[in-house]
């Protein structure tokens, strides 16, 4: 049986995934990788290696060129990673935000190619890194942050284009006695903003909506996406 791994290495992360002939998915695995993505796919890689043995790799991702140069490997950029595999599993997304440690992507698909995308800054602000920043000034895990955003009421307006501004409007909000879900909304509603002003700016955004990467898996995210 001919397989396929795919081996994303991002800023903040690395992700694996088998799938064999017909493209059905065996396997996926995500890890974080702490400074260490070298270190984190190697691992990944020697991981699956004891159930899969066999198989073509493909990298992508913002160091998965490097890796593919040493590896011999083929690498594919990220945008078309995002709008093949997109198409493949859910061909009716014509809009694809995608959110990852340190960028943020809008995708416009037309049929099954790209006819716009816009990317971030070099600024990491309104990124899952802002999102981690910010957990770890109120003592959560990223974890505890996606649920307790979703207890909200009355999530204030906090400053996302800059984790200083955010860091002081938080201590602003802690000051007066905000309750702890209201700030973590807050926070999630910033991205969002930040994410609508400086990556859409003003484009049309088609209908059905796809988002992906890490940032996707906060549900206090997905909420402010949707509303």
């Amino acid at each position: 049986m001919a397989l396929t791994a795919g081996l994303d290495c991002g800023s903040v992360s690395v992700k694996i995934a088998i799938i064999d002939e017909k493209g059905e998915v065996l396997l996926t695995v995500y890890r974080r990788h702490k400074g260490h993505p070298v270190d984190a796919a190697i691992e990944l890689l020697r991981k699956v290696s004891s159930d899969y043995p066999e198989f073509m790799i493909v990298f992508t991702g913002s160091t998965g060129k490097l890796m593919a140069r040493a590896a011999g490997a083929a690498h594919i950029n990220e945008l078309v990673a995002n709008c093949t595999s997109t198409k493949r599993f859910y061909p009716d997304v014509n809009t694809i935000i995608e959110m990852g440690g340190e960028d943020s992507k809008l995708i416009i698909l037309e049929g099954n190619a790209i006819k716009d995308f816009s990317l971030n800054s070099v600024c990491a602000a309104g990124t899952g890194s802002f999102l981690d920043q910010q957990a770890e000034r109120l003592r959560l895990s990223i974890e505890e942050f996606s649920e307790t955003a979703l207890r909200s009421k009355n999530p204030p307006r906090i400053a996302g284009r800059c984790s200083v501004f955010a860091k002081s409007d938080m201590i602003h909000l802690q000051q007066i006695a905000t309750p702890m879900d209201d700030i973590v909304a807050g926070l999630c509603f910033a991205v969002a903003r930040n994410f609508k002003g400086s990556i859409v700016r003003g484009r049309p955004v088609p209908l059905k909506i796809s988002f992906q990467g890490g940032v996707a898996l906060n549900k206090g995210m997905v909420k402010a996406f949707k509303e």
